[in-house]
């Protein structure tokens, strides 16, 4: 999932990046209103965060144009010091989808982002924690390319019964019933690449 981050504060603004690329996510940074603005129009991001006070254009301002813009604008919310329920007001009605106050709970955040994409898109993004163990990847990798136990446990130099233990981890990590399922959904997240 790509995210936009408008926020004139660079420390801030790295912050952000790194919490959310830690928790799966692409992360782009801008810095004022109208950079922004053309990052949206150009690279068209799942989600958008933005800061209200930018230099340029105002957050407000550039919700207002994406929203003039876009004939289907991506999810837009406010990350925001300005704590008082006029500002929060202007910006559910100009059509904000949610509204974070900083200093920023990136734990309640993550949540806002996972609900505001979609159940559609839920299965891209990566649980907070989930792991696999590099064999449980290459296993996977193998079984996503279509190798049964015996010919994973040929290519890799290891017992069908160790390969079988690796798979069974893997699904329940990923909480899925079958291997085909365990491919398919490591593949989806990005924990293998097929």
């Amino acid at each position: 999932m790509k995210i936009l981050c408008i926020e004139d504060d660079h420390e801030m603004a790295d912050l952000i990046s790194e919490e959310l690329q830690d928790r799966g996510f692409t992360v782009l940074l801008t810095h004022d209103g109208q950079t922004g603005l053309d990052a949206i129009e150009r690279g068209r991001p799942d989600l958008v965060l933005c800061d209200i006070g930018l230099p340029m254009l105002s957050g407000f301002e550039v919700l207002e144009k994406v929203l003039v813009a876009l004939s289907n604008p991506p999810p837009f919310i406010f990350l925001t010091a300005l704590t008082d329920r006029e500002s929060e007001l202007r910006g559910r009605r100009l059509g904000a989808d949610d509204y974070v106050t900083k200093p920023i709970d990136f734990d309640v955040l993550y949540e806002i982002l996972r609900a505001r994409l979609g159940r559609a898109r839920e299965n891209t993004i990566p649980p907070v924690g989930m792991e696999l163990a590099d064999r449980e990847r290459e296993v996977l990798t193998w079984s996503a390319r279509g190798k049964t136990s015996s010919e994973i446990a040929l290519i890799l130099g290891l017992s069908k019964r160790t390969v079988d233990f690796h798979i069974d981890n893997a699904r329940t990590k990923l909480g899925v019933a079958t291997r085909i399922e365990a491919a398919i959904r490591a593949a989806s997240l990005g924990l293998i690449a097929p």
